[in-house]
């Protein structure tokens, strides 16, 4: 059985038992965390649109970790303007405990 499921600004398949990369959460290492909505589930039969109503993935999160360092540079020719810039993401992994399609 898995489903798609939508993190933040981005969807992702699951499965039961698989750990999954999402972004950063505000709760601690160890709780539980449900995600909403589930866009679609596959077990014995598909399941999608309006009779999904109600429907759960719940997962515990188990650490957080960083992305690859971004790097860049912005300039101006013929002027002395620079900028460097840099950004690494921080991601928690959650391992996907349940899915259910009914509330």
């Amino acid at each position: 059985m898995y489903a798609v499921i939508r993190v933040g600004t981005s969807q992702e398949r699951v499965t039961e038992g698989q750990m999954v990369r999402v972004d950063l959460r505000p709760e601690e290492v160890g709780t539980a965390v449900s995600f909403e909505p589930v866009l679609l589930v596959d077990g014995d039969q598909v399941v999608a649109g309006p009779a999904l109503k109600g429907a759960t993935v719940t997962g515990t999160i188990v650490g957080e970790e960083k992305g690859p360092k971004i790097r860049g540079l912005t300039y101006k020719a013929k002027s002395i303007q620079r900028k460097r810039w840099g950004h690494r993401q921080h991601y928690s992994t959650v391992e996907i405990t349940k899915i259910s399609a009914k509330a």
